[in-house]
């Protein structure tokens, strides 16, 4: 018996079809071949010239919305925001959280084209529930039947570090599973029959982005281009910054002028200096893609039913929150890293407007300010003022959780370039906050900002504020 059978046991034994099953057993060859993925500098050249989707014509894309299906990625939980639900239930702004939103800019679509385009969500074990419930309220538009809107997404077994075999723990059997990570998608959506039914429907493409991302609208000039190039598969990707210069880039392969993503985890030591060069590499993934789904199901069927992803090995503890518990190893893939699996792919430059994730309770402070707003459409993007940069904020720990930027408060942040708080303060209504600010409260107890009041660029401490 093969080392994997007892994966694949424990796998078809929790309802795990072939493909998340043969995704799985590739990632697990990798692993006990040791292969580290890594990508040297002198095996790739730049991406450089991609074209800019500002220079796209509008286009007519309405013989195009009826053929498409837009998917959102919602299996995350937020648990590092303290979040015990879906991330995609956390409010954007006072009764609108991201779940609303997305539903709005399907229905904004749907009004300007006339053509129902489809909503798609993958949710996760975690997610669905909530998820689902959350969506009875927008029965009369028909996103409240699970059969119609929701993709799952599989389940892998975290892998004993010490034995490499399926790991179990009685304690909490739900902690020998894992995400698979959102290269996931492609195995999803042919193991839930989805990719065959859409197609069977006559939908050919696929706009697919994160439930956190709320500036990833569907843009009809961007799928006007997509669908005309004939592409199998088309990435946005958005100029890297000084802030983005340790996250992954886009590359070419010298060996066969294919795009590839290269992750930090995948380059070598000696080349972290030019990884991290932003005039050299001067792209990052938005993880917004377009996909051909008739030239996708084309590629599966010649890869057997599962790309040919990199493996990525995260070294964790089986009880995340108990570090002397038995070490495992998760295996993910990207589904990003896809681009290379296509010959003819296609990289396109967007607006940093199209990518306004939200991670950390820094980047919520950011997105529940007045330097984004929220349009009729749905999305939500920077405002013009900021020039495509967002507000660069660091909170000190005792903002890690959501919960606690109630006692923070909303200020002004539409002419602020960088923020950054220490200890506890409070924004009344009306501050505004410009240029460079910080803020250093180290005595017991919070420190309140007056109502309108400006407070321009310096640091503040609780002797001065």
């Amino acid at each position: 018996m093969s080392k994997f059978s007892a994966f694949e046991v424990k796998m078809r034994a929790a309802g795990m079809g072939d493909a998340p099953v043969a995704v799985f057993r590739r990632n697990y060859d990798a692993l006990l071949r040791n292969e580290t993925g890594l990508i040297p500098e002198e095996s790739i050249v730049p991406a450089v010239g991609l074209p800019k989707a500002e220079d796209f014509a509008e286009g007519d894309a309405a013989d195009f919305l009826h053929q498409t299906v837009i998917i959102k990625l919602n299996g995350g939980l937020g648990t590092g925001m303290g979040l015990l639900g879906p991330k995609s239930l956390l409010p954007v702004r006072e009764g609108v959280n991201f779940l609303d939103l997305m539903v709005q800019q399907i229905l904004s679509l749907r009004e300007q084209s006339g053509t129902k385009v489809r909503l798609l969500l993958m949710n996760s074990f975690n997610t669905s529930e909530d998820t689902l419930a959350h969506l009875q309220r927008y029965e009369a538009e028909g996103f409240a039947d699970a059969g119609e809107v929701e993709m799952m997404q599989n389940m892998v077994p975290k892998i004993d570090a010490q034995t490499l075999r399926p790991i179990e723990w009685p304690a909490d059997p739900e902690q020998e599973w894992c995400p698979p990570g959102h290269g996931d998608l492609y195995p999803a959506l042919v193991g839930s029959g989805w990719l065959d039914r859409l197609l069977g429907e006559g939908v050919k493409y696929a706009f697919v982005s994160n439930s956190d991302n709320l500036g990833a609208v569907l843009d009809p000039a961007l799928l006007a281009f997509f669908a005309e190039s004939a592409a199998p598969f088309m990435m946005e990707v958005t100029r890297r910054t000084a802030a983005d210069k340790k996250g992954g880039h886009l590359a070419k392969r010298k060996s066969d002028g294919r795009l590839i993503l290269r992750e930090v985890a995948q380059c070598p030591d000696g080349d972290l200096d030019k990884f991290q060069d932003i005039e050299k590499h001067q792209y990052f993934n938005t993880n917004n893609l377009w996909l051909n789904l008739e030239k996708l199901k084309a590629q599966l069927t010649e890869e057997f039913g599962a790309l040919p992803l990199p493996m990525i090995k995260n070294s964790k503890t089986i009880d995340p929150r108990d570090v002397k518990s038995p070490a495992v190893f998760q295996l993910e893939i990207a589904m990003g890293s896809a681009i290379e699996c296509f010959e003819g792919a296609l990289a396109v430059e967007v607006p940093r407007s199209r990518f306004a994730p939200v991670k950390t309770t820094a980047d919520l402070v950011a997105l529940r300010s007045d330097a984004y707003e929220i349009l009729k459409n749905g999305q939500v993007r920077l405002r013009e003022e900021r020039k495509g940069v967002p507000p660069d904020i660091t909170l000190s720990g005792e903002y890690k959780l959501v919960d606690s930027l109630d006692a923070l408060g909303v200020a002004s942040l539409i002419n602020c370039r960088s923020l950054k708080v220490i200890g506890l303060v409070s924004f009344s209504e009306d501050v505004v906050i410009e240029g460079d600010v910080v803020f250093e409260n180290n005595e017991e107890g919070d420190r309140k900002l007056p109502t309108c009041k400006i407070i321009p660029a310096g640091i503040y401490t609780n002797r001065n504020f």
